[in-house]
């Protein structure tokens, strides 16, 4: 899937769409945190190494975005170190 992304300074996030039916379908606008890009992700630069962080990452990011979204359309997808522990909790929990 092709990573679609852009720096917000003013967010403090990149955002990127996701598109939760399938290409043909609507697009949803995300956004992931700096913090997360950097702790989670790698992120060490200024803009350019955060939008590379998400796109080096897209995969495990949309999908932790979907599965936001359809928690509940109605809510803004903002994802931030909390969405990524939470993943980790439970995929710990399958492990164990």
């Amino acid at each position: 899937m092709n990573c679609d992304a852009i720096y917000c300074f003013d967010r403090a996030s990149v955002l990127f769409a996701i598109y939760p039916q399938g290409s043909a379908g609507p697009r949803v606008v995300a956004q992931i945190s700096e913090e997360a890009l950097r702790d989670i992700f790698g992120a060490h630069g200024g803009a350019e190494s955060l939008v590379e962080a998400c796109c080096d990452h897209f995969e495990r990011i949309r999908e932790t975005a979907l599965q936001h979204y359809r928690r509940d359309p109605g809510k803004p997808v903002a994802l931030d170190l909390r969405a990524f522990e939470l993943e980790s909790l439970l995929e710990a929990d399958v492990v164990s």
